[in-house]
């Protein structure tokens, strides 16, 4: 007797077909035979076996990414730092050298200090803005370079064509978050990037409502060499997450242009402020690479705003509860805006020296400006500058 597969039942045969990608939560994969599921993982036939080593959703989503950073083959993941986690875990050993910038992410920052030395890994951290200081901790062990376009929360610009030609002389693959700036504002691969990384929980996804990561290496043999270390740990990214963020991509570059014209406007605005100390926007006369921002980013200027207010740590507890409307959380690219407070979220690891050194102060805060009314937008800064100016 003819051997026939388990199906779902009740599903009807039609002669059309969805105009969005279903959701496709199946855990795991029916076979034939031994011999066909051989084929599958030996790479003759294609085909889904168990959904923490792949699913379609998961799939569908890295085409769409791949297709924006210029790439092929990338890899979607759980999160962000998963993404990281990919990179520095999966292509590292111990006895490797690994230098990152010293103004990355603070979780980043903590793998970098922390967890790596712990698995024998080296690291070293110095200024992505200048070359010459990456080229400086470069040691003949290094085996990659992690930096970010656009610093997270500091918005300082890498000197990313320098680093990439130092990596190249080097012999050192580079890999790059392109999260703040997204391919909106640059592809890394186009300026000598190995590796890029993305997390999609950020503005690509665009609703605070999906956890992922995205990374891609230009030799697919590194892609696939972080595929099966993800598989191995469990990276593995919900179907759920992966159709809400492949939705939220069909508005992405709508909700970037909106965000980007808001962010410039806030800018502005809080440069002109009493009690406002400093303002970082890439696009700013007295951004401290200016200069680059341009070269790299041909004018644009993201959605992210960094600012500093008078008063320590009592003003900024004003400031954030006056702000009536605005969501005091630590993530960024909501449609909405959210304000975030490095000292007390994403740098809160670091000391107060290590943090003053990066210029964290307890005043500092980074805005992830969204969709709403500019002048909506600047009528809530000016309330919560004037609660934090008048304790």
């Amino acid at each position: 007797m003819k051997k026939t597969l388990q199906r779902p039942e009740g599903l009807p045969d039609s002669l059309s077909s969805p105009i969005v990608t279903p959701l496709m939560p199946a855990v795991a994969y029916a076979s034939t035979t031994p011999d066909e599921l051989d084929s599958q993982y030996e790479g003759r036939a294609f085909g889904y076996t168990y959904a923490r080593e792949a699913h379609p959703n998961a799939d569908v989503l890295a085409r769409r990414i791949d297709a924006l950073e210029g790439m092929s083959g990338g890899l979607v993941v759980g999160s962000g730092m998963a993404a990281v986690s990919a990179v520095l875990l999966g292509l590292c050993k111990a006895g490797d050298h690994v230098v990152g910038a010293d103004q990355l992410y603070g979780r980043s920052l903590r793998l970098m200090a922390e967890d790596l030395p712990r698995l024998g890994i080296e690291t070293s951290l110095a200024d992505p803005t200048d070359a010459d200081a990456i080229a400086a901790v470069i040691q003949p062990n290094t085996k990659l370079v992690l930096i970010e376009v656009v610093s997270n929360p500091t918005l300082r610009i890498s000197d990313l064509e320098g680093i990439a030609k130092v990596c190249r002389e080097k012999g050192v693959l580079l890999a790059v978050d392109n999260t703040f700036t997204t391919p909106a504002c640059l592809q890394p691969v186009n300026f000598g990037a190995d590796i890029v990384i993305h997390s999609l929980t950020k503005l690509l996804a665009g609703h605070s409502d999906a956890t992922l990561g995205w990374v891609c290496a230009t030799d697919q043999k590194l892609t696939d060499q972080m595929r099966v270390f993800a598989v191995t740990t469990g990276m593995t990214p919900s179907p759920f997450d992966c159709w809400l963020a492949e939705r939220g991509l069909a508005t992405f570059e709508l909700r970037f242009a909106r965000a980007q014209e808001n962010a410039q406007r806030l800018a502005d605005f809080l440069a002109d402020q009493e009690g406002v100390r400093r303002v970082l926007y890439p696009t700013r006369s007295d951004h401290p690479e200016v200069s680059r921002a341009q070269s790299l980013l041909h004018g644009r200027g993201c959605n992210m705003v960094s600012f500093e207010i008078e008063g320590g740590r009592p003003a900024a507890n004003a400031f954030a509860k006056a702000a009536e409307g605005i969501a005091f959380a630590p993530t960024l690219g909501d449609v909405g805006t959210t304000l975030s407070h490095a000292a007390s979220s994403s740098h809160r690891a670091l000391s107060p020296d290590g943090r003053a050194a990066l210029g964290i102060s307890e005043g500092f805060f980074r805005v992830s400006v969204g969709l709403e009314d500019p002048e909506a937008l600047i009528t809530c800064f000016r309330t919560a500058l004037d609660a934090a100016r008048t304790l």
